[in-house]
């Protein structure tokens, strides 16, 4: 089969897009990365976006304009997809903008991603599955992260079979350090997200916090512009300890896993708020400073507390020069901070990737959720079908028990 995976983070700066080759051979399920590329949202539709999301206010027509005008883009992404594709694809998998996750009182209620996918089956001609989080909650899990599917594949051994489930328990697998120890692979988009595989356990993955959320609110808040380009003006301020201690404060890093979260949380106001409490101004640079080390610290935390030896990092975090250095230096002497490049999934490109994965599970017919992760009753086939062309081929399918990526 040939996939377009397409993905648009909590930064909503674009669409990335990865075109995929997947074949079964035994138990191993074999991808060939045929391109990824980005399609940019331009300033009009990201402000736009950013004027609907929590806290903000908003209006149903404001909802429906930003929906189409928003699966035009994801077309566009699907049709550049299909180029990379070599003109022919048999499923596009379009997760949407997310623009709110319901989560109350740690249990996930709803969630709500927009880009009319009608628009996108009509620009492509074949079918398109979307919608992939809330099959998921409806089993009462968090919906998200949905990525460790693709982890647990892709860190499976190449002897040893996952112990439960389409991606259950994974190995260390090459270079991990020492044999059978956990290893993470870590998304830095606008939430951190960790996924801790190990030898003879369930797997695990959560949203950990902020990496570019509240970095992205403070650039455009102190520089007018989307991001701190690498890192730059973080590594030309001084972290603040007042603000950090208020920041590490959030009583969400100290929750139990399963849990999700997003910009519902982390989004600009809550970074107003810890500034005004703090009660003295600030320097655009330490206050970029001290948030690239609250996501640092975050991130360590967890890596400590599973006993990881190694982080396979992505996103595009992983660009932050400041941060990444910050990773390493907070792992040094425990674990050591790689990239998915590393494995043959360009970082950039690796969720797009993992959609594109989950868009293969669902049309065999394979759950696409691990529980240990999301916490639901059921492993759930994920996503909703929009036809164009033929329709899917549930075909009988044997759950693979590792990924591998071949140039």
């Amino acid at each position: 089969m040939k996939i377009v995976g397409l993905m648009s983070g909590t930064s909503y700066d674009g669409v990335d897009v990865a075109a995929a080759e997947f074949t079964v051979d035994g138990e191993t399920l074999r991808l060939r990365p045929l391109g990824h590329r980005g399609v940019d949202y331009d300033d009009e539709l990201r402000a736009l976006i950013g004027s609907l999301l929590p806290p903000a206010d908003t209006t149903i027509e404001a909802v429906c304009r930003l929906d189409n005008l928003l699966g035009d883009v994801f077309a566009e992404a699907a049709a550049v997809g299909l180029e990379l594709a070599g003109g022919r694809a048999d499923l596009v998998v379009s997760p949407g903008q997310t623009v709110f996750h319901w989560v109350q009182d740690g249990v996930a209620r709803g969630t709500l991603q927009l880009g009319a996918v009608a628009r996108v089956a009509a620009r492509v001609g074949v079918p398109v599955l979307s919608d992939l989080r809330s099959a998921d909650i409806a089993a009462g899990g968090q919906g998200a992260p949905l990525v460790p599917a693709f982890d647990a594949l892709l860190l499976a051994p190449d002897a040893e079979p996952p112990a439960t489930g389409v991606a259950g328990a994974a190995g260390s697998g090459a270079g991990s350090g020492r044999a059978g120890a956990p290893r993470a692979a870590l998304n830095l988009g606008g939430i951190a997200n960790l996924t801790v595989v190990a030898d003879g356990a369930p797997v695990l993955g959560y949203d950990v916090g902020p990496a570019n959320a509240l970095l992205d609110a403070a650039a455009r808040r102190f520089l007018g512009r989307p991001c701190d380009l690498d890192g730059a003006r973080a590594a030309a301020g001084r972290v603040h300890p007042g603000l950090l201690d208020r920041l590490l404060a959030e009583p969400y890093y100290a929750a139990p896993a399963p849990k999700s979260t997003g910009k519902e949380l982390f989004h600009a106001g809550y970074l107003e708020e810890h500034l005004s409490a703090l009660g003295e101004p600030l320097a655009a640079d330490d206050v970029l400073a001290t948030l690239t080390e609250l996501a640092a610290r975050v991130v360590a935390a967890e890596c400590d507390r599973h006993g990881v030896t190694e982080v396979i990092a992505s996103g595009g975090g992983v660009r932050n020069r400041t941060l990444r250095a910050r990773l390493t230096e907070l792992g040094t002497g425990r674990w050591r901070v790689r990239t998915t490049d590393e494995l043959g999934v360009p970082a950039q490109a690796k969720e797009a990737y993992a959609f594109a994965l989950l868009g293969w599970l669902s049309w065999h017919g394979l759950p696409g959720s691990i529980r240990s992760v999301t916490g639901a009753s059921r492993a759930a086939v994920l996503g909703s079908w929009t036809p164009s062309g033929p329709g899917p081929r549930a075909t009988a399918a044997v759950p693979p028990r590792r990924l591998r990526i071949h140039p």
